[in-house]
């Protein structure tokens, strides 16, 4: 889960001088204690009792203080003592031939060259590639847990696979090969409850497919969270996702999943709790699995919680800066009007979708917000309208222009949508590393002019567009060589490092990976993260749950 390196930055912990001190003063309080009591219980010999009570008290305790605050130092000798063991090549080709017999079936198993490909490798980002051994694809549960229960046998690393859309590479492989458990034949609705607003489904239906479910049944409701198009509600519940919505109905760590059946790797099944709309039974299970990206489970089955589908319309319009844009959403959010969506996008980004050809119009090249309302009501939409465009021209705003109809907000929609092939137009030839980061609202005007700032000295090409609503802002870099590649990363690791400076997060929505990995500690802090490697030692004893990631 944690890699070596991770931890390379850690401090050491409390020394051993220190923790002993400590137990000298619990062992002069016990010699105290046992003096009291000695005194005060009869005792035919008080010379030949007082000497073992106040022995044993005060061993007890130091023995007790010594587990308890003698930490040895996360050194990476300590960290490489604590690495899992595997199987060998010959163990693996073992379990392979096992499963071909539990299953016998090649559309389950399969060693095929482009499978391990399209399942190690991502065209989505430019983090290195590790091929699996072999991978399976499970139709139930129970077919879940025989692959667990074989690679436990086998001690061979087992790496989930949803929709392939992860930007941060948190389904590569594991450097000795493993199984990779791909999904997506686990994509059926189970059950849907209208009057309860909710859904039950496997882990493999993407989102989309379960919004033009609900609208082809003609039921009033659907899923708000909207990441990347092909996500899947396990890749999504997995990596802690949220999208353009985040600013309404907020992210997968609030209450859209209301649980989870889990194979655990001791192969054991869960569900972790009921199916009603709360609960305060116990802790929270269900957010044990929410971002932590496979590490701890394999989700096979989840209750989704659906919200009411309300009428939206489209509006547009433009700053002199991101600053006062910036100033224009915390001031319309405090308002507390209807807003489902607000996106900034910089003016280099208007520039690309001018130049990409796909839009119906021709953008002013500045740095602009799409906003998204919802109301129930016609008139409702138009009071947040007028609330709305009477804000931002405080705020500096220019040429607010509300859609005239339901296409035209859609159009205007999808340009915004549109971002990663309208970015590629500004620089012919060119690829795109895309990534994120998050920081309070307040904090996102000087986070966008430090990074537009240094991708200039840098000479990189690069668009900027965010959810605003929420201090989450993306960049898509562009490059076109190597060196320029190299370049990306500096930026990429520069703009991290500025984000956990603001109070923030080096990864909004994208989760960890393997591709963000290194920030955890200096954001999240010593203790917590060992918090998180205690969990994962304690639930996966053998390391093999998607080794070398977390969420």
């Amino acid at each position: 889960m944690f890699p070596p390196n991770c931890f390379q930055r850690l401090r050491p912990s409390t020394g051993l001088w220190t923790n002993l001190a400590h137990s000298r003063s619990i062992k002069r309080h016990a010699l105290t204690l046992a003096r009291r009591q000695s005194s005060s219980v009869p005792s035919r010999s008080p010379r030949s009792w007082s000497p073992i009570i106040i022995g044993s008290i005060a061993s007890g305790l130091i023995g007790y203080s010594l587990s308890a605050f003698w930490k040895p130092s996360l050194t990476s000798q300590a960290v490489e003592e604590a690495e899992p063991k595997y199987g060998t090549p010959k163990d693996f080709e073992q379990a392979i031939k096992e499963l071909r017999a539990l299953f016998d079936s090649d559309d389950v198993v399969s060693t095929d060259p482009e499978d391990l490909r399209i399942h190690g490798y991502s065209e989505n980002d430019y983090h290195p590639s590790a091929p699996h051994t072999v991978i399976l694809f499970p139709r139930s549960t129970e077919d879940v847990v025989k692959i667990v229960k074989t690679a436990i046998k086998y001690r061979m690393p087992v790496t989930p696979f949803s929709g392939g859309t992860c930007l941060e590479g948190s389904y590569r492989g594991s450097p000795v090969g493993g199984i990779c458990v791909d999904m997506s034949g686990m994509n059926k609705i189970i059950e849907i409850h209208e009057a309860d607003s909710d859904l039950v489904c496997q882990p493999g239906v993407g989102w989309m497919e379960i919004n033009e479910t609900l609208q082809k049944k003609g039921i009033p409701l659907f899923f708000p969270l909207d990441p990347g198009p092909g996500a899947t509600i396990g890749g999504m519940m997995s990596t802690g996702c949220s999208g353009t919505n985040a600013v309404r109905y907020g992210t997968a760590k609030g209450e859209w999943f209301l649980n989870a059946t889990v194979v655990l790797p001791s192969g054991e099944v869960i569900k972790t709790r009921q199916r009603a709309r709360k609960s305060s039974a116990g802790f929270d299970t269900t957010k044990l699995f929410i971002g932590a990206e496979g590490t701890l489970g394999i989700i096979t089955e989840v209750t989704i919680r659906l919200a009411p589908v309300l009428p939206t319309t489209v509006a547009i319009v433009q700053f002199p800066d991101v600053k006062h844009a910036t100033e224009a959403v915390i001031d319309v959010i405090n308002r507390g009007v209807g807003i489902q969506c607000v996106e900034l996008c910089d003016s280099e980004f208007m520039r690309s979708v001018n130049l990409f050809g796909a839009s119906q119009r021709k953008y002013p090249e500045q740095d602009s917000l799409f906003f998204k309302f919802q109301g129930p009501t016609p008139a409702s939409i138009a009071e947040t309208a007028k609330i709305v465009k009477e804000i931002v021209q405080k705020h500096g705003g220019t040429g607010f222009e509300l859609a005239r109809s339901e296409k035209e907000a859609r159009d205007l929609w999808a340009d915004r949508k549109n971002a990663l092939f309208s970015g590629l137009a500004l620089l012919e030839g060119s690829r795109g590393w895309s990534t994120d980061v998050c920081v309070p609202i307040s904090k996102l005007p000087q986070l966008v002019y430090e990074t537009k700032k240094d991708l200039q000295r840098l000479g990189l090409v690069s668009i900027v567009i965010g959810h605003v609503g929420d201090g989450n802002f993306h960049t898509l870099l562009l490059f076109r060589n190597d060196k320029e590649l190299e370049s990306v990363r500096e930026a990429v690791h520069r703009m991290v490092e500025r984000a956990i400076k603001l109070e923030g997060t080096c990864t909004g929505e994208h989760g960890i990976g393997i591709g963000k990995r290194e920030y955890l500690y200096e954001e999240l802090g010593e203790g917590t993260v060992e918090l998180m490697r205690s969990v994962k030692r304690t639930m996966d004893p053998l390391g093999l749950f998607n080794p070398g990631k977390t969420g």
